[in-house]
């Protein structure tokens, strides 16, 4: 283990603690962290800003130190964070402010490493047009798609070819872009911070939707793509949902972001999950045999990210008991998190409309459709409710299902119904019944 990097350890450490901790709390304080050094049982983990490093040495010192133990064998190990170490480090500079945009770009993020299939073709597709001819087609390129389905890495993908050809491309987080903003308001720097982001040959915003509802924000996001798609500048956006499914932005906002192509990224059906496992095995020059391989694509179906940490996690528990990566091992591995997975995502948005249309006596047109009566209005929100409960569906995405609904009305028909579940013993056996002819397993009221 002492012969692998320290990036490679850390990538298994993250495999393990992705497991261990809570979806919100791996992507809020160990998504964007690196694996920087690790010598004489020193592990030293960059991070993007303070506050993940005094959350990560106050609340998770001990599980990290823990799981790195397990994978090192070091029983000594003691972990250090430093703030934005991997950039400091890669820059090669003693001091003095970094090239804009290069330091930023994950290495591992490039067109190449890009596994293509027909849930992100288009988007695979759009990005290296935009690459190759910045500024003429596709602009904005807006990329939308659930969580670790590849936005990013083609963000950071356009953004290597982009240097590559001497641009200046500055990419951040739609959350570092307000914060940044707010900043300059304070510190009445609003001068340097619109020279900073109208001056560019390529922007590239990752996350926008964190601005919806932040008026101030918008305004100024406003004008800074009109600056710079005005002067043929290309502008890169990813979110989690559509323009359309966020009714808190901005109008004109969501008018322009509409102006050049909107590419959307779908899970990976089977023979992608397969190639992307292939992929990431050989990166890591681990071993394991096409079974093994094709266990986890059938069991983990939603996400690449979960993919890779799964991925990790058989690679470690492998170490740890000193055993053949079999498809036995790989599945006590997975217990704890397959069957949920497997669970939730044989269950289709479409199974459950049809399963509350049946139960109500109506049709899916109903529930789709506009027919406010009072037995269509409860029946599409006890849709909307158990599609929350039932599937990994988004808010945008139960919208979407039932006539383009807002979310803000997915969630208050999902509130409302839990509030009446508590009240009514008629809705609490209707949901029960509709719920055992989704899933015959399910146990009432789970």
């Amino acid at each position: 283990m002492e012969n692998r990097s320290a990036q490679e350890i850390w990538d298994a450490a993250l495999g393990e603690l992705q497991i261990q901790v809570s979806k919100p709390n791996y992507r809020t304080w160990l998504e964007k962290t690196a694996g920087l050094n690790y010598q004489d049982d020193q592990f030293l983990v960059s991070v993007p800003n303070t506050f993940v490093a005094e959350y990560l040495d106050k609340k998770q010192r001990s599980l990290i130190e823990k799981t790195l133990i397990s994978l090192t064998s070091s029983p000594d190990i003691r972990v250090t964070f430093q703030v934005d170490g991997r950039y400091k480090n890669s820059s090669g500079a003693g001091g003095g402010e970094r090239k804009i945009g290069s330091p930023r770009f994950n290495p591992n993020y490039v067109f190449d490493s890009f596994i293509v299939g027909n849930g992100n073709r288009l988007a695979y597709a759009a990005a290296q047009g935009v690459a190759l001819n910045p500024g003429h087609i596709y602009n904005p390129l807006y990329i939308y798609g659930g969580p670790g389905l590849g936005k990013t890495h083609l963000l950071h993908a356009i953004g290597h070819l982009a240097l590559a050809r001497h641009m200046q491309v500055l990419c951040v987080s739609a959350e570092h872009f307000t914060n940044e903003f707010v900043k300059a308001i304070r510190e009445r720097k609003t001068e340097e911070f619109q020279n900073k982001y109208r001056n560019v040959g390529m922007l590239l915003i990752d996350d926008i939707h964190f601005i919806s509802g932040k008026k101030q924000t918008e305004e100024s996001f406003f004008h800074t793509f009109n600056a710079l798609h005005n002067a043929n500048c290309q502008i890169v956006i990813t979110s989690d949902q559509p323009p359309k499914s966020m009714p808190l932005l901005d109008k004109r906002l969501r008018s322009r972001f509409a102006w050049g192509l909107i590419a959307d990224v779908k899970p990976p059906d089977f023979e992608t999950r397969l190639a992307i496992l292939q992929a990431k095995a050989k990166q890591r020059e681990v071993n394991l045999t096409l079974g093994v391989l094709e266990f986890i694509a059938q069991h983990i179906q939603q996400n690449v990210r979960e993919l890779e940490g799964s991925l990790n996690r058989i690679v470690a528990y492998a170490k740890l008991f000193n055993a053949s990566p079999n498809i036995a091992l790989a599945a006590q591995a997975l217990d704890d998190i397959s069957i949920k997975e497997t669970e939730s995502s044989s269950i289709t948005p479409g199974l459950v409309i049809q399963a509350v249309a049946e139960s109500f006596q109506l049709t899916p047109a109903d529930l789709r459709g506009q027919k406010r009566d009072k037995e269509t209005a409860l029946a599409r929100r006890v849709t909307m409710y158990l599609l929350r409960q039932e599937t990994n569906c988004s808010l945008a995405q139960i919208g979407q299902q039932l006539g383009d609904r807002d979310p803000s009305a997915v969630t208050n028909a999902c509130k409302r119904i839990a509030s009446d579940t508590t009240t009514s013993p008629y809705l609490r056996r209707k949901i029960s019944d509709i719920q055992k002819r989704i899933n015959p397993q399910s146990k009432s009221g789970r």
